[in-house]
């Protein structure tokens, strides 16, 4: 059975996955055994029963009460032990151990904010550690995502003006991919991020010094650094190719038509306010999908990336 989950899944990397793979097997194997049966069955009784002549009169074929009862027990037996072993499973994945440790998810269009205990912000980067109990309390910015790790065996919707939540406990280091496997808009394949996950003490060192490197940075570099970080390249190509937001080549100290005509130079007020609030000013042939940064970036990060900008011309 660890040979055919390796096969057809993902690696198990949580303490719900074994039981969710039973499950799945349990399912499939259930499935091919009734459709090689009926398909058997479909077979034989084609050729038993086939018309052998013009004269060939159907015979009167009455009742079976013992096969009537058999289709009917059956499947009703499989689809209460798939019920009654789905629940157990259900109730576990919304009973949250109470050392849990808390992890707020934001989903934006098109990436995912972690924000730690610590005020640490991470975008696309998850950290957690091994053998203790992780939650999730998650919202959306805008539209509907979808939070999945497929190592992890754990998915749940992302909704915008309300909190949904799931829990894991990873049981080994490592890293994973997360996906939003609901479709939020043209650069839905792009929202992926990695849960890394550490032990206890790496954890902690972690969120100890997580973005302490940044200090010691030199500011365009740092602006690099966080454009990258961001996902900002999703949106903007550092090249002048159009993807969904205006091209970071030649943009700081250019002249922006606006969608309502308005020409606005791009420096260091209109970055700002662009990060902080994309939507109040919209280059004309462009839609307002950008997320807002706010509560992500800071005044020292948001200085480094016009610096940055300033680079690229």
């Amino acid at each position: 059975m660890n040979r055919l989950s390796e096969f057809m899944l993902p690696p198990q990397k949580s303490t719900v996955a074994e039981g969710t793979d039973a499950l799945f097997h349990f399912i499939t194997t259930t499935s091919i055994i009734l459709l090689i049966g009926i398909t058997i069955a479909i077979i034989y009784f084609s050729w038993k029963y086939r018309r052998r002549s013009e004269n060939d009169v159907t015979p009167v074929i009455t009742h079976n009460s013992a096969l009537e009862i058999s289709w009917s027990v059956i499947p009703l037996i499989l689809v209460m032990i798939v019920f009654g072993w789905g629940l157990r499973g259900y109730v576990n994945l919304t009973t949250v151990p109470d050392d849990a440790y808390e992890v707020r998810v934001v989903g934006k269009s098109w990436l995912w904010e972690f924000h730690y205990e610590n005020g640490y912000v991470s975008v696309n980067e998850l950290h957690v550690p091994v053998n203790r109990p992780v939650r999730l309390v998650m919202s959306s910015d805008d539209v509907l995502h979808s939070f999945y790790i497929p190592d992890f065996r754990v998915k749940m919707d992302v909704l915008p003006n309300r909190y949904t939540s799931l829990w894991f406990e990873a049981t080994e280091t490592g890293e994973s991919v997360i996906f939003c496997t609901e479709y939020c808009g043209t650069a839905h394949s792009n929202m992926l991020a990695t849960a890394y996950v550490h032990e206890q003490e790496d954890f902690e060192t972690w969120l100890l010094t997580a973005g302490a490197a940044d200090l010691d940075m030199d500011p365009i570099e740092l602006g690099a650094e966080l454009v990258s970080r961001n996902a900002c390249q999703t949106c903007h190509s550092s090249d002048g190719s159009r993807l969904q937001g205006p091209t970071f080549l030649g943009l700081f100290g250019s002249e922006r038509v606006m969608d309502n005509g308005e020409r606005i130079i791009a420096d260091e007020n209109y970055i700002r306010e662009s990060i902080l609030d994309p939507n109040v000013k919209i280059v004309e042939g462009y839609l307002p999908v950008m997320p807002s940064y706010t509560g992500t970036l800071n005044d020292r990060q948001i200085d480094a990336i016009i610096a940055y900008l300033r680079t690229l011309q």
